[in-house]
């Protein structure tokens, strides 16, 4: 039995430096684009494709590389992935041109894709359902909550310090670290089945769905949410999630058994995930713009101050893993998107002279913990009752959420900040602005909440049943 394994915890150290590595990489770079468009030339609009090209390769391909892992081999899927994200950040920080730089972040994503669904299906199969599992997906989700914040507090301080280049060479000593270690730790594993099917058809239109919603996500705050080019992506993504749909229904090894969709607490779990991201990555990037952009905090300033948030989220995430275990997903689903929500609330409040202790202390030690509890009450809730048959694909629908939920937000957190962003005074226009997108912010925490509360189940009958056992046993009398 999985639970058996003494190397697990070992194994799940691993695994979180590994979705530490992808979630944060998909971020650091905000703090470093300025640094990075100077040394490239990088036009104005240009430069953020640095960060587009990695969300469009790896919220694309997320669903395929689960599957892949399904078939093939966890652990030997993961190692080519974490190789292939050493080579590729490699490239990335000896990038020589713009277009070299945007076409390694495109191949990191694909690594990425890979590898964060592999872990997390890695994971599944490592620990039984139940408390231990718990315990592990709230270690898991608090690492990949600290891996979205801390890119604040990293970022500035490696471009700063070292050059925009050690952003990306930091990743590689990392990955040849977890490419020694794997074989060591990891337990191989795949799906049995009579016959490989990768499902191309089913692959091929989803993963151009998934592309087809993330770019015009990212390119909305430029060419505009009602633009012909916006409009007619999300229209691709719609017309194609359809045709995938009806393939998958009648394909005797579907990429996503459809199952899985009609379940309501994965789908509601997936659902809560993705507004949290969207909320999460869409406060990071409004945060760091207010800090650098009004308050001239210089990015190693700004980093350290920050370092509450993810702290927060780490401590959240371990108190949410037990609340879970006694009260269920749905209460603490709840209580984290509402602390998320007043977090963000308070920060629509910065002025354009404020300070980090009256005016953003507060709302980071609410958003924090919020964050914390949120994400591993949904992933659990996403994830319970997953046989071992379908865990990759179940772990990459869940890591799809949320980061497509990140590049969602930023989207709409820019939208609505260059909306809202008008006057003489050019402080006091962008100050309106991000004060419009931490409003946003609460708006999405507020649609996640009514989610938790609609989507997500109570606790199950025999949780409660536990404690007079317990009891029981206090008193020394055994059942």
């Amino acid at each position: 039995m999985p639970a058996t394994d003494s190397r697990r915890w070992y194994a799940l150290a691993l695994l979180c430096v590994a979705g530490f590595m992808v979630i944060l990489d998909a971020q650091i770079v905000v703090l470093a684009l300025p640094s990075i468009a100077d040394g490239l030339g990088f036009s104005a609009s240009g430069a953020q494709w640095v960060m587009s090209a990695y969300l469009l390769s790896f919220g694309g391909l997320l669903l395929l590389g689960g599957r892949i892992a399904d078939l093939l081999g966890r652990r030997r899927v993961f190692m080519t992935g974490t190789l292939l994200f050493a080579l590729s950040s490699l490239l990335c920080g000896f990038a020589w041109t713009a277009e070299v730089l945007v076409a390694a972040r495109a191949v990191q994503g694909v690594s990425a894709a890979v590898m964060a669904p592999t872990a997390l299906s890695i994971l599944l199969n490592t620990f039984d359902e139940g408390h231990e599992r718990n315990k592990a997906l709230a270690i898991w989700s608090g690492s990949g909550g600290f891996g979205a914040t801390a890119a604040l507090l990293i970022g500035g301080p490696v471009t700063e310090a070292l050059g925009w280049q050690w952003v990306f060479f930091l990743n590689v000593p990392v990955a040849l670290l977890l490419l020694a270690l794997s074989p060591v730790l990891l337990r191989e594993s795949r799906t049995e089945a009579g016959s490989r099917s990768y499902d191309p058809a089913g692959a091929l239109t989803v993963t151009a769905a998934l592309v087809a919603c993330v770019y015009a996500v990212v390119e909305a705050p430029h060419a505009g949410w009602l633009s012909a080019r916006t409009t007619g992506l999300l229209a691709a993504a719609v017309l194609l999630t359809s045709v995938f749909l009806r393939i998958e229904a009648r394909s005797t090894a579907p990429l996503v058994p459809l199952r899985l969709l009609r379940a309501r607490t994965v789908s509601g779990g997936n659902l809560v995930v993705f507004l949290l991201g969207a909320c999460a990555f869409g406060m990071s990037y409004t945060l760091s713009q207010y800090g650098q952009g009004v308050l001239g905090y210089s990015p190693l300033r700004f980093g350290l101050a920050n370092v509450v948030m993810p702290v927060g989220a780490v401590v959240g995430s371990y108190a949410g893993q037990a609340l879970v275990t006694h009260i269920g997903a749905r209460p603490v689903a709840v209580g984290g998107l509402a602390l998320v929500g007043a977090g963000s609330l308070l920060l629509a409040g910065v002025p354009v002279d404020g300070g980090f202790v009256p005016d953003l202390l507060p709302g980071l030690l609410l958003f924090g913990p919020g964050l914390g509890a949120c994400a591993v009450a949904g992933s659990i809730a996403a994830l319970t009752g997953v046989g071992e048959r379908e865990s990759g694909v179940a772990s990459g629908i869940n890591t799809a959420a949320f980061q497509i939920g990140g590049a969602f937000g930023v989207a709409v957190v820019t939208s609505v900040a260059l909306s809202h962003s008008a006057g003489p005074d050019r402080l006091a226009a962008l100050t309106d602005g991000y004060r419009a997108a931490f409003t946003a912010c609460a708006v999405l925490a507020a649609a996640g909440l009514t989610c938790a509360l609609t989507l997500l189940r109570a606790p199950r009958l025999p949780a409660p049943q536990s404690r007079p056992a317990r009891m029981v046993t206090r008193g020394r009398v055994r059942s």
